[in-house]
């Protein structure tokens, strides 16, 4: 079908809502039919609500409290390829658990959407506490080459237009999608405005004997039980899904087909914003993603209230890298800082492109406030 324009679930108005619920109704608004999950702090309201609308919406849509994530993050994988648009919520210690499930769905080009709502850790870590370290897990967790798509949103009017985004590019590319938030933006409580019509993106289906993983960048998907061939596998498979696992040429073409499906279309996937940045020089650039990038734009505007020409760059999606825009700027700025709560994830990233860049980095369990940023931006500068 491809992009459709449909009434809004919600009707359209005003709603005080938690970043969680707010996730939810946006996963509602784009389709989502299908939710497998096991609760986890801090995620936990998105499961507990999508069950709640669910039965008041009916028509067909189904939740299923599994028993552990790897068995939500499978039974996705399953509803998916049966038809559905398919969402789990995790935080940290589930996302492990489900990483393997994961790259199965990468290898099978399934379209399912993964909230995890990140918290502090390693391991079991501080549960409710705000953090920023699964960037590289979202990236780099599955084994083998693969493209990843993460969107990181900063309020909570965004964990409902990111998640109807996330479902969008999954079914668009045929891939899993991360939304990666934070404990702060989850619970957080702020207004989101509903339209009257929600833009979606439903997968194409394939005419008769069109093979499910053929030379289409992004080939038509079919569903179980609509007479469709079919074979579905982890491994090394060809067009019609049979294993090829001997194979050089296949595996050749699979990886690259299954990278280049998404590094083609840079354009249509990054999405980045800028905020001060239209001058010709400036004295500093942050780059900053998530609650965090909250911080960082009261700290650039009470820098330039001082005089400092500081601007900054918030990364609205993490995977692919925005590596281009990061550079562009760069280019333009005498310094460049990257705040953010883990150990220099995102920095290292930023580095590739603008090696002059610094990190400022907390991983109490607090959030980065506006005083810390405007303090590391003295500081960069001075040095």
């Amino acid at each position: 079908m491809g992009w459709i324009t449909i009434e809004s679930v919600l009707k359209p108005g005003r709603y005080f809502l938690q970043g969680n619920e707010a996730c939810t109704e946006g996963a509602i608004a784009a389709g989502c039919n299908y939710y497998g999950g096991y609760p986890i702090t801090p995620s936990s309201e998105v499961m507990e609500r999508i069950c709640k609308r669910f039965a008041e919406l009916g028509g067909g849509r189904i939740f299923m409290q599994m028993e552990d994530e790897i068995a939500s993050i499978a039974s996705c994988v399953g509803a998916s390829w049966a038809g559905a648009k398919a969402m789990t919520a995790t935080s940290g210690p589930g996302l492990s658990l489900m990483l393997e499930n994961i790259g199965y769905a990468i290898m099978s080009e399934t379209p399912v959407v993964v909230v995890d709502v990140q918290r502090a850790g390693p391991s079991t870590g501080q549960a409710t506490r705000p953090a920023q370290g699964d960037v590289m897990q979202v990236r780099w967790g599955p084994h083998g080459d693969h493209q990843t798509i993460a969107l990181s949103p900063w309020s909570v009017e965004e964990m409902y237009s990111q998640t109807i985004r996330a479902f969008n590019l999954a079914e668009r590319f045929r891939v899993p999608v991360f939304l990666l938030t934070e404990e702060a933006v989850a619970h957080l409580r702020e207004n989101v405005d509903v339209q009257a019509e929600t833009r979606i993106y439903n997968r194409i289906r394939p005419q008769d004997r069109e093979p499910p993983f053929g030379e289409a960048e992004v080939p038509p998907m079919p569903a179980f039980g609509q007479g469709h061939k079919l074979l579905v596998t982890g491994s090394t498979h060809d067009e019609w899904g049979y294993r090829r696992t001997s194979s050089a040429q296949v595996q050749e073409k699979l990886v690259t087909r299954l990278s280049t499906k998404v590094t083609n279309h840079l354009d249509e996937i990054i999405e980045v914003e800028e905020h001060f940045c239209d001058e010709d020089q400036l004295d500093i650039l942050v780059i900053a993603f998530g609650f965090t990038a909250r911080s960082a734009w009261r700290a650039v505007k009470a820098a330039r209230q001082e005089g400092t020409r500081a601007g900054l760059l918030r990364l609205k999606t993490l995977w692919p890298f925005p590596e281009e825009a990061v550079r562009q700027l760069a280019l333009h700025s005498r310094a460049v800082l990257v705040p953010e709560m883990n150990r220099g994830q995102v920095l290292r990233e930023v580095q590739r492109a603008a090696p002059q860049a610094q990190g400022y980095n907390k991983t109490d369990g607090e959030v980065i406030v506006p005083a810390e940023v405007w303090q590391a931006m003295q500081e960069v500068i001075r040095s």
